[in-house]
């Protein structure tokens, strides 16, 4: 391996930047959701709910203390903010978690577009360094042209190789943000059913 990236000239250095910056967000993204995973809890959103309906905002607070599901904390700003605009507060806070998703996903959308691009300016000048050599060595020595040649595609293939190794990872983490996003919108939106009909009970009442 260090032969080959040695071959590929200095170009390959700024790829294997590229690549490094690549692992380490998709490392580190490979974490934070895990930790998102862990942190869910599916039977709580559903209790906070179902006490939400009785309007027992106490016991919600006191259910939720200590929770790290993103939801919970959604909803919770909902119930705090409820006197004054429990949607607003839940899309606020929606829109911070999301931000919080997102984070370095546009270091893997760079690094999709420009590491092939790198790829593609180390085989150029690569193939201009190759004709260089063919002007000064001449046709009798092809082998030293075609060697050139064979050295400069290695950059193209090492960009390309890092740019597809991004984009399955960049994928799969936008599906979750978007998986995510609905989720928040569904508990948010019942959040907001079960607070309107209270209102509404009140005002009978």
């Amino acid at each position: 391996m260090t032969e080959i990236f040695h071959q590929g000239g200095p170009v390959m250095y700024p790829l294997l930047l590229c690549s490094i910056l690549v692992v380490t967000v998709i490392i580190e993204r490979t974490i934070f959701w895990l930790q998102i995973d862990l942190a869910r809890n599916r039977k709580l959103m559903d209790e906070v709910l179902k006490i939400c309906q009785d309007g027992n905002w106490k016991m919600v607070r006191q259910k939720v203390t200590g929770s790290k599901d993103y939801i919970i904390r959604v909803l919770i700003s909902g119930i705090v903010h409820r006197e004054f605009s429990m949607q607003k507060a839940m899309e606020a806070a929606a829109i911070q978690e999301i931000k919080h998703m997102r984070r370095f996903m546009g270091v893997l959308d760079t690094m999709i577009t420009v590491a092939p691009l790198l790829g593609i300016f180390g085989t150029v000048i690569g193939i201009i360094i190759s004709f260089d050599m063919l002007g000064s060595a001449g046709i009798e020595n092809p082998r030293a042209v075609t060697a050139g040649i064979s050295q400069a595609l290695l950059t193209t293939a090492a960009g390309l190789g890092i740019a597809i190794f991004s984009v399955f990872p960049y994928n799969y983490f936008n599906a979750r943000i978007e998986n995510a996003a609905h989720t928040m919108e569904k508990y948010a939106t019942s959040l907001e059913i079960v607070y309107e009909k209270l209102c509404q009970d009140g005002q009978k009442d």
